[in-house]
C-alpha cells in the first residue's frame, strides 16, 4: 500500500516536473498535470492539499535528486577536485547543447516566477540553492587541499560561480543559443586559475 502511494505521488511529481520546466508554474493547470500522469483529480488532493503545496513538494523532490547526482559526481576522491568541479560545469553546458534548451532546471525556470507568489516555494528554492552552493564550496575546498586549485575562499567563490551560471542560463533563454554558457565556462576557468590548463 505504501509503495502504491509512493508510485502515484511520484508519477504526479514527475509529470509536473516535465510540464512546469517547460511552461512555468502559474500557466499550468492541475488538469494538464493529472492527465499527463493518468491520475484522477481526487487523487491529487489525497497527496497534496493545494497547487502551492504541490509546487513545494515538486521543488523538494527536484533538489533531492539533483543533490544526489552532485554527491555522486563529486565523490570520486581518485579524481582531482578541480576536474570533478569542471565536469559539473561542462555537464551543465553539454546538457543545454544536447537538448537545445534548458528544460530540466526548475531553479532557472521557476525562481523569478514563484518568489513573489509563494513564500513556501521561495524558501524551498532558497534552501535548495544554498545546498548546491555548499556542495560546490566543499569541492573547491577539496581542490585547495589536494592542490588542484589555488588558495581560494570556497564559499564566496562557489556562490559567485553559481550566480554566474544561473545568469548565463537565463541569457541562453533570451538568445536561444549556448553562447552565454560558453562564456560562463571561460570565466569559470579564469576564476579557478591556471591549473586548469593541466587537466
Amino acid at each position: 500500500m505504501h509503495m502504491a502511494y509512493d508510485d502515484t505521488r511520484q508519477r504526479i511529481l514527475d509529470s509536473g516536473h516535465r510540464i512546469m520546466a517547460a511552461e512555468g508554474f502559474s500557466s499550468v493547470g492541475l488538469n494538464k498535470i493529472l492527465q499527463a500522469a493518468g491520475v484522477p483529480k481526487g487523487s491529487f488532493y489525497h497527496y497534496f492539499k493545494s497547487k502551492e503545496q504541490f509546487g513545494q513538494s515538486l521543488l523538494e523532490d527536484y533538489f533531492r535528486h539533483y543533490l544526489a547526482l552532485m554527491d555522486q559526481s563529486f565523490s570520486d576522491a581518485n579524481v582531482p577536485a578541480l576536474q570533478r568541479l569542471m565536469g559539473y560545469w561542462e555537464h551543465w553546458l553539454s546538457n543545454y547543447e544536447s537538448t537545445c534548451q534548458d528544460q530540466q532546471c526548475l531553479v532557472v525556470k521557476l525562481s523569478a516566477e514563484v518568489a513573489d507568489l509563494s513564500e513556501s516555494m521561495r524558501l524551498t528554492l532558497r534552501d535548495g540553492t544554498d545546498r548546491i552552493i555548499g556542495r560546490l564550496a566543499k569541492c573547491i575546498a577539496d581542490g585547495v587541499a589536494d592542490k588542484s586549485l589555488p588558495a581560494l575562499d570556497p564559499l564566496p567563490v562557489a556562490t559567485l560561480l553559481y550566480e554566474l551560471w544561473l545568469g548565463a542560463s537565463l541569457l541562453t533563454k533570451l538568445h536561444r543559443n549556448s553562447e552565454p554558457l560558453v562564456k560562463a565556462l571561460e570565466t569559470t576557468r579564469q576564476l579557478l586559475g591556471d591549473q586548469l590548463s593541466q587537466i
